[in-house]
């Protein structure tokens, strides 16, 4: 992501682009919104109206009827003013939510296809932050800012119009004091603006740190770093809040700012109409007309100042969220969108070189093909490069040098999508979300029939424990994986891969954490479940590789050897052979 400083005051066009793009359409409920909130301006233009008719009727000394006419179209017209603005805010809360929503599914779904380096360096909370944190303040700049904004300054003009019609000299006073009002205001906001992003940076960093060490609670507690966990903890929020008060300090000078304009545009209003009347050229209907306008125009300049400061909140929300959908993930799309031949996958690897970090190369130069329908058995030393090797099948990551091929097709000119449904990988790190067994299994895909399931789950030996379930496939289960065995989240593991009824499988050390019943157990299953599928096995234990056809073994992210595994066994010279000889897991872990 771009680490350059982040640009207050975006373009116009910015906001204007923005907008548009998650308001034209909803353009039913933002019509009626607007017409909404022109019917009460004209409502409140109206009032002063009236009282000051009440006023004139009543120091003439006659007129009992028509005040009471007057107090009545006062008291409906007060009543329908409050009845249109819980109607408007009910609408202008409804549009907000509906464009935040769309924004955050649209960032989260940003966030999925970002490639794993990112991901590395982004830790889970600052991105929540950004998908939640960042957006949720762009609420109001949805729901309110557009509308109220001109609707405010409609309002403001209106009243200036009328207090022009009344008399000049009032109209251009009280024109001034709104020039200079806005003036202030504005200047006040710049400086005021940059602390609010300064707010959203240290507000994801801290959630970041957060949610990274809630998540590794045991780990914390069982080695001891507690007192590291809240000194950390501690030292972000003395970060932050220095920072929270000089953004406080910036939202109390618009405040204070606003209160003092404010009480000088009363003093203005007081004194010129204090000198119309005695000049005799308004009447006192009319002074207090002039100074409930006055009043009223408080309002409109007090709202844009809000929206002024929802803007500056806004300004690094929006300057966030533009950095990060603007990250384009170093995982290009297939252009071509080839497709993979249906069954058995072949898997060839040219002449490919990878490193994680530029420096640092993980894989060199490795060359090997595996036939469709054949069992690959990938054996080497921790960081060898086996999990790196099912990486780049998956393209989490893409080779510096060379290229990866699925049935004699390029992955890289594969549709990512259709590239990761046809293969199915396993890992000793199981997820198991909150959601019912259903959607555990199938991840929400609703055309795997419940049959399926049942008969996926009966071969890898979990019939007993489906049917001992209080609802079957409809049973929730806790995030996690509380409550379940790990050989039984393995297992469940193992279901997800074959209702995809992928072409190639990875099993990178998938059985580490299975006791040998269990073992023996998934072993049994998994012969039925592999036929006619091509299978990598990344194991450290001997019992796995039986069913290889080939021996892959790694050394430094070098081929050490490859060959037939029978062959290879036969063979009192290979390294596999000595392997086996010595015991597997005490030559290779």
């Amino acid at each position: 992501m771009s680490s350059s400083k982040p640009k207050f005051k975006l373009p116009l066009r910015e906001y204007a682009g923005l907008l548009a793009q998650y308001l034209i359409p909803q353009w039913p409920a933002m019509t009626a919104l607007g017409l909404l909130l022109l019917s009460g301006i004209a409502m409140q233009l109206i009032s002063p109206q009236l009282i000051r008719y009440f006023i004139d009727t009543a120091q003439s000394g006659h007129g009992g009827e028509k005040l009471m006419q007057a107090a009545l179209w006062f008291i409906g017209l007060s009543v329908l003013t409050q009845g249109v603005r819980v109607i408007a805010a009910y609408i202008g809360e409804n549009v907000g939510w509906t464009a935040t929503n769309q924004l955050r599914s649209e960032v989260a779904a940003h966030c999925l296809k970002l490639d794993m380096s990112f991901h590395k360096k982004h830790t889970s909370g600052s991105i929540i932050e950004r998908v939640d944190g960042d957006i949720n303040a762009l609420g109001n700049f949805f729901s309110n800012f557009v509308i109220l904004l001109l609707s405010n300054m409609v309002l403001m003009t209106g009243i200036l119009i009328l207090l022009f019609r009344e008399n000049v000299l009032i109209g251009a006073v009280m024109t001034i004091f709104v020039i200079f009002a806005l003036t202030v205001i504005q200047r006040i906001r710049r400086y005021a603006a940059p602390m609010w992003t300064k707010m959203r940076q240290i507000s994801a960093e801290f959630y970041g740190f957060l949610g990274e060490h809630l998540e590794g609670t045991e780990d914390t507690r069982a080695n001891g770093a507690t007192a590291y966990v809240l000194h950390r903890f501690h030292s972000l929020l003395r970060t932050w809040l220095p920072i929270r008060i000089r953004a406080f300090f910036g939202f109390a000078a618009m405040w204070i700012t606003a209160i003092v304009v404010f009480a000088l545009g009363n003093a203005m209003a007081f004194g010129i109409s204090a000198y119309l009347w005695r000049q005799g050229s308004i009447t006192i209907g009319a002074v207090y007309m002039v100074f409930h306008y006055t009043e009223l125009l408080a309002q409109p300049i007090e709202k844009i100042r809000q929206q002024l400061e929802d803007l500056q909140k806004a300004d690094a929300s929006i300057t966030r969220i533009r950095e990060l959908l603007g990250t384009e993930s170093l995982i290009r799309d297939g252009d071509s969108g080839r497709l993979l031949p249906e069954g058995a996958l072949s898997v060839e690897f040219r002449s490919v070189t990878f490193g994680y970090e530029e420096d640092n190369t993980t894989l060199e130069g490795l060359n090997f093909r595996l036939e469709p329908g054949k069992v690959l058995g990938l054996l080497g030393r921790t960081g060898s490069g086996k999990s790196t090797t099912a990486r780049l099948l998956l393209r989490f990551y893409d080779p510096g040098e060379g290229a990866i091929l699925l049935g004699d097709t390029d992955i890289r000119e594969v549709h990512l999508h259709d590239l990761r449904s046809r293969i199915g990988f396993v890992t000793q790190n199981i997820e198991i979300f909150q959601g019912t067994v259903r959607d555990n299994l199938t991840f929400y895909d609703s055309s795997i029939d419940d049959t399926l399931i049942r008969q996926v789950l009966e071969e890898l030996g979990l019939g007993n424990w489906l049917a001992s379930l209080p609802k079957g496939l409809d049973t929730l289960l806790e995030s996690g994986g509380g409550g379940l065995s790990a050989g039984e989240a393995q297992l469940l593991a193992f279901a997800r891969v074959f209702l995809k009824n992928p072409g190639l499988v990875v099993l990178d050390e998938a059985s580490s954490r299975l006791d040998p019943a269990t073992e023996q157990l998934l072993e049994r299953a998994v012969n039925r479940l592999l036929k006619d599928r091509t299978c990598i096995i990344i194991a450290h234990r001997l019992s796995t590789i039986q069913r290889a056809d080939d021996i892959l073994m790694l050394d430094d992210g070098r081929i050490a050897e490859h060959g037939k595994r029978l062959a290879l066994l036969a063979d009192p010279g290979s390294r596999f052979s000595r392997v086996m000889e010595a015991g597997l897991e005490e030559v290779l872990v």
